[in-house]
């Protein structure tokens, strides 16, 4: 008799593959799509997921291969499955590597050995002979209402791991075995937020509609830095969460360094903490919240860009706050634009999103403007506080003394805040202590090996860093080209170099550094905030780290040490990035009753930027910036994409960029530019060049890409990386 034809079903897994493959299911298993597998792939055996969609009618039954088991987790959603097939097609990356994203490494399926725990037994048996130090942990587990591990009870009993353990061998604890991802406490949703001013109650009502309309819909929260943003979404976040029991929200937050405080914040605010998912947690606090949130137990999630790829069971509200800043750009792996996937999600999905920024992107503005967006206005500071003073310091009147970099004008300004018993802000985007070191006999400049960058001086750590390949070295005392001692003298300034001076000039002062390289980790970056917060910390030289989401209350002076510095080089964005970066650090100062001032050090005063952040007119600003990016096409009057190809080869690379600029298709309303090198040719020992393909608006640049793209057989050893909506044109 014969078998009847086995039911298949299509599995995808987390690798960089084009699409699913067949397998067949066991009727046994009872599969459906969102299940999670592990199937046979070659010689190994791979975890992947049941995908929805038609199987191929023509394979070839005999070359199918089962399905090995089903994995016991919670399904992933077809909204999740949905999303994948999305980025994938429109960053034109496989979509196995876009599932890679949503399932991480896999380990999160298995499931955790239990987390052994002891309370207090009912009874302590007999001839269990106490010690004090015994009645010590005793007394410490009687005050418990949770099962805690020997180390803790231990660490509250003040005594060690063994004593704990003998009392449990002796019957006098009770061993209890649990889950150790503990599910998130649900949020308090009848506590109360702080009271609103009528202009952010007008706008958190604007968005509470569409979540009580259950459409989707996106909102801008155009408020001026310190206008209380976080409160008017913070009541949308609530709203979404009572309207349904199951709903889950998801806070997007563009760094580390503002994720950590708003943990708290949000904990104060609903008296639980969000689960978190930042590259700072370890691998149980990541385990935990994947599972959570796939169980859907987490109800609000606050993370970096990462977190949208989390496995919601029930999303209902995403809310993007800073949503101009670069960070939400994918740099490696996949490359996406994280809120603009992010929109892309509730749009499909048919929920809210919120979109918040003092410094609205250029692209945000527009679509705004053009009713695709609603936004509600928060003009003015919360409480009374007023937009800080603003003031150009032209640097060719009033220069600093030699080998200096703060002007008289600056250093004065200083000296007055000081006086008063208030804190500055020295603020440099530029780390280290020099961004260049060059040998004074041979003019050797210092790069990094197999590399076209230069190695930053760290004189904090006294060495010599590459912040493009993380490559680093002690600071040499020779020359290594040409053998010279004592030759090697830095280029420039960081925030080093200006904390070195700032030391000579106020010597009993304290002045702090914050940037990524002096503060190691979140909990360093915490200890120090706190101090700049309760006023231990007279001067803070900063980077970009310190030019958002936080809150000095004595901060009254921001001096930005070279303001020009973000206006060189050819990316499109860089005048809007410099508006943006700047006036976000200009917003800490002032932000209670004591007035604020900024004072801008600038060689050029008449460049359009820093004019007009002198004046605060943002809005003439963002007009002449959109009336130059509509002349020339770009986004968001056009599309922009990018081709890289690079390769250890010199040869091959060049080849390959020959051979594909001979088969450009034509296109209407298309146009390549290149190929050319990059401006960082070399980069860890390969070769890059790149085309750049610009689009009208109306044009579907993947497309032409792929129709480009499939017919052309390049060497193998050449790597082709394709970028839509570039931000990095190195």
């Amino acid at each position: 008799m014969e078998q009847p034809a086995p039911r298949l079903v299509r599995v995808l897994v987390p690798l960089p593959l084009a699409g699913p493959y067949t397998y067949a299911a066991p009727d046994e298993l009872g599969l459906a799509a969102g299940d999670y597998v592990t199937v046979p792939l070659g010689p190994r055996h791979v975890r992947g997921v049941v995908w929805p969609g038609e199987v191929d009618g023509a394979i070839d039954l005999k070359k199918i291969k089962p399905v090995l088991e089903r994995l016991d987790a919670p399904r992933l959603s077809v909204e999740v499955m949905n999303f994948v097939d999305w980025v994938s097609a429109y960053t034109l990356f496989p979509q196995g590597a876009v599932l890679r994203m949503v399932m991480r490494s896999g380990a999160q399926l298995d499931p955790p050995r239990p987390q052994t725990g002891y309370l207090a037994a009912a009874a302590i048996p007999a001839g269990v002979r106490m010690t004090p130090q015994r009645e010590k942990v005793l007394e410490a587990v009687r005050g418990l209402n949770f099962p805690a591990t020997p180390a803790e009870i231990a660490r509250r009993a003040g005594v060690s791991d063994g004593v704990v353990r003998a009392l449990a061998d002796a019957g006098a604890l009770e061993k209890i075995e649990s889950d150790p991802d503990a599910p998130f406490d649900p949020p308090n949703l009848g506590r109360r937020g702080k009271t609103l001013s009528p202009e952010q109650a007008d706008a958190a009502a604007t968005i509470r509609r569409h979540i009580e309309r259950r459409e989707y819909a996106c909102t801008l929260i155009d408020g001026v830095t310190g206008s209380g943003k976080t409160e008017v979404y913070l009541e949308a976040a609530a709203a979404a969460l009572k309207q349904d029991p199951g709903a889950q929200v998801l806070v997007m937050l563009p760094e580390i360094a503002l994720t950590l405080p708003f943990l708290k914040r949000l904990e104060e605010r609903f008296a639980a903490a969000p689960a978190p998912w930042h590259s700072d947690l370890g691998q149980a606090g990541r385990r935990r919240t994947w599972r959570r949130v796939a169980d859907g137990s987490a109800r609000l999630v606050v993370g970096a860009r990462s977190a949208l790829f989390l496995p919601f069971s029930n999303l209902k509200l995403i809310i993007v706050d800073e949503e101009h800043d670069p960070a939400y750009k994918q740099q490696d792996g996949v490359l996406y634009q994280a809120r603009d996937m992010a929109i892309l999600r509730a749009a499909h999905g048919g929920f809210p999103i919120v979109l918040a920024s003092a410094t609205p992107s250029l692209e945000t503005a527009v679509n705004a403007q053009g009713g695709r967006y609603e936004t509600v206005q928060l003009p003015s500071r919360f409480g009374g506080a007023t937009m800080p003073d603003i003031r150009l310091i032209d640097m060719r009147e009033t220069p600093p003394a030699k080998q200096e970099w703060l002007s008289p004008v600056l250093i004065g300004a200083v000296n007055e805040t000081l006086a008063r018993g208030e804190q500055a802000m020295l603020f440099l985007n530029r780390r280290g202590y020099a961004p260049l070191t060059i040998c004074r006999k041979c003019g050797e400049r210092m790069t990094a090996p197999d590399s076209d960058t230069w190695l930053v001086e760290h004189r904090f750590s006294n060495r010599l860093v590459c912040h493009h390949t993380g490559y680093s070295i002690p600071r040499p005392d020779t020359c290594p080209h040409c053998g010279a001692h004592d030759s090697l003298a830095p280029c420039g300034p960081g925030v080093e170099r200006i904390a070195e001076e700032a030391a000579r000039l106020w010597p009993d002062r304290e002045i702090a550094i914050f940037s990524s390289d002096t503060v190691i980790n979140p909990a360093a970056g915490q200890e120090l905030l706190g101090r700049m917060r309760e006023g231990m910390i007279d001067i803070l030289v900063a980077t970009q780290v310190a030019a958002k989401g936080h809150h000095f209350p004595n901060l009254t002076l921001v001096g930005v040490v070279d303001a020009d510095l973000g206006l060189v080089g050819g990316d499109l964005r860089a005048g809007e990035r410099t508006w943006q970066l700047l006036s976000q650090v200009i917003g800490r100062a002032g932000r209670e009753e004591k007035p604020g001032r900024a004072l801008l050090q600038s060689y050029q005063p008449d460049h359009p930027v820093i004019a007009g952040l002198a004046s605060g007119d943002r809005d003439a600003f963002m007009e002449a910036e959109r009336d130059g990016r509509e002349m020339l096409g770009f986004p968001p009057f056009g599309r922009l994409a990018a081709l890289i190809l690079s390769g250890e080869n010199e040869g091959h690379v060049n080849s390959a960029a020959r051979m594909l600029a001979a088969q450009v298709p034509h296109g209407q309303g298309i146009e390549v530019w290149g190929p050319a090198p990059a401006p960082l040719y070399r980069l860890r020992g390969s070769y890059r060049i790149r085309f750049l393909i610009k689009a009208a608006r109306d044009v579907s640049i993947q497309n032409f890409l792929r129709a480009w793209l499939t017919d052309v057989k390049i060497h193998s050893s050449v790597r082709r990386t394709v970028d839509i909506d570039p931000y990095s044109f190195m």
